[in-house]
């Protein structure tokens, strides 16, 4: 959707007239009983999920809205969230109506040439009794259904139930069924009008169901559209996102977890033909620091003459994720920018409860200047909820001390005891801000004879509990220093 999004976007902002189109398959017969679907679905498998009832909570079939719409409605709540508003067309709704029609009988009157094209390009055979259209049964099931004569508009049919029957094409509003898949998507180029289509690897492979399609609407008298066959999205470590087998994060919960803008970004910036390894992990926060100082740089650099064809065409780059990476078309970027890393961001988080105290500790240490823009605030509430949700990395988490934990015990030296004295007296004296900590822990490493790394690693066992952990003195300066100094001093005391 994003992809389609952007190419609309593109295309407009090059003075080119064009739309988006959305086609929610709601013709697509329903194929099993879900698990979250109760029994009772059993006897509309076959039927047009847009003319099945919705389910309830508990999976019971109700009386409010259609099958297709009760999914559909979530999706199209996510896509306005990310700026996605693209024309809707309902396929059940267009078999109805008599949109498909045309190209039915075109397909129906050169069915040997459909069949022999489909056989050609697929590489696999069709059964003798194959016909270019899925009639639905005297039970509205498409399911087992033959057919047994067509005399256009009639075709003659026999259901799995053993009734046979009719049904008049010529007759709208009325449900007679649907193309099949390779002959539906490319009737759907043809009476939309599509000149540019965005799809999966699955379908652009070579004898896949767009090798067949642009051979088909030349039945049609249409040219097929421009295709753009993108890659997967792939949840880092798992493989590649999939419905069917389970491996996915749904848009509704993708966007608890990452600005709009964000999310956006990660497929502006990617090439459309290479996967993207989708985290919902740590690379969240390398994601969106890259997009923070992706706008730092455009807003602090100019194009010059002195620029490099190469250094040209990557500002250019940018510049354009940036602004395809905005919910507004055209919005100004700045609107966007929180102004604090998400670590920085994390760490807060964790540690205070009260937004409030957010805000004062990010205007105390100039990450703020005033209140808190609406960026910075949808961006820590959907902070609070990554960080309770499965997919926050366990390595950012901050789990504080209140009493010194054995593994730290056992990975604090005696040789470092002498620093820890140290160390609690200085802090007890100095300015409690990030620069003057940070210095007091520094300095005396250095005059100790101290690896700063081995410094650092021994204050994040002391604290955290794990040998790593956010930047000390940005951490230090939001707790108490009677709390710091105190933990210090057990731990002075824990050493034998």
């Amino acid at each position: 959707m994003l992809t389609g999004d952007m190419i609309t976007r593109a295309s407009l902002d090059s003075g080119l007239s064009a739309k988006l189109i959305f086609i929610v398959d709601t013709a697509d017969p329903l194929r099993k009983v879900y698990d979250f679907l109760s029994d009772d679905y059993e006897k509309w498998i076959g039927h047009p999920l847009g003319s099945i009832p919705a389910p309830d909570e508990n999976g019971n079939a109700t009386e409010s809205g259609t099958y297709g719409e009760y999914f559909l409605g979530p999706f199209l709540d996510a896509l306005k969230q990310i700026g996605v508003v693209p024309e809707l067309v309902d396929n059940y709704q267009s078999y109805v109506s008599g949109k498909f029609t045309p190209a039915i009988k075109t397909f129906i009157e050169k069915k040997d040439e459909v069949k022999e094209i489909i056989e050609r390009v697929s590489g696999r055979e069709l059964d003798d009794d194959w016909f270019p259209f899925n009639p639905a049964g005297s039970d509205g099931s498409m399911d087992g259904v033959i057919v047994t004569g067509c005399e256009w508009p009639i075709i003659s049919w026999r259901d799995s139930l053993g009734v046979e029957g009719e049904s008049d094409l010529s007759v709208t509003g009325v449900f007679h069924g649907k193309l099949p898949w390779r002959l539906d998507w490319p009737a759907k180029w043809f009476w939309l009008g599509v000149t540019c289509e965005a799809f999966g690897k699955d379908h652009g492979a070579s004898g896949g169901s767009y090798d067949t399609g642009k051979e088909l609407v030349g039945l049609l008298d249409y040219d097929a559209p421009h295709p753009l066959t993108y890659e997967w999205i792939q949840v880092k470590g798992m493989g590649p996102m999939s419905s069917s087998t389970g491996i996915t994060i749904g848009p509704v919960e993708t966007l608890k977890l990452i600005p709009p803008e964000i999310m956006r970004f990660v497929i502006a910036k990617a090439k459309v033909g290479r996967h993207i390894d989708f985290d919902t992990g740590g690379a969240l926060f390398e994601a969106a620091d890259e997009y923070e100082r992706s706008h730092s740089w455009l807003i602090s650099e100019e194009f010059g003459d002195d620029m490099s064809k190469r250094q040209r065409v990557a500002m250019e780059t940018q510049l354009g994720a940036m602004r395809l990476s905005q919910v507004e078309r055209n919005a100004d970027a700045s609107d966007s920018i929180g102004g604090v890393s998400f670590k920085h961001l994390s760490m807060l988080a964790q540690i205070k409860s009260d937004d409030d105290d957010i805000w004062k500790s990010l205007q105390l240490s100039k990450h703020l200047s005033g209140e808190p823009s609406d960026a910075l605030k949808n961006r820590l509430n959907r902070m609070r909820y990554w960080i309770s949700s499965e997919h926050f990395p366990v390595d950012a988490k901050i789990r504080l001390q209140s009493k010194l934990s054995d593994a730290a015990i056992q990975n604090i030296s005696m040789e470092s005891k002498e620093y820890l004295e140290k160390l609690s007296e200085v802090l007890s004296n100095c300015n409690w801000d990030v620069d003057s900590i940070r210095d007091c822990i520094c300095d005396l490493a250095k005059e100790r004879g101290i690896g700063l790394r081995n410094a650092f690693v021994m204050l994040y066992w002391i604290f955290l509990d794990q040998h790593h952990g956010p930047k000390m003195a940005n951490l230090l300066v939001e707790l108490e220093s009677d709390y710091v100094i105190g933990m210090i001093l057990e731990a002075i005391s824990q050493i034998s």
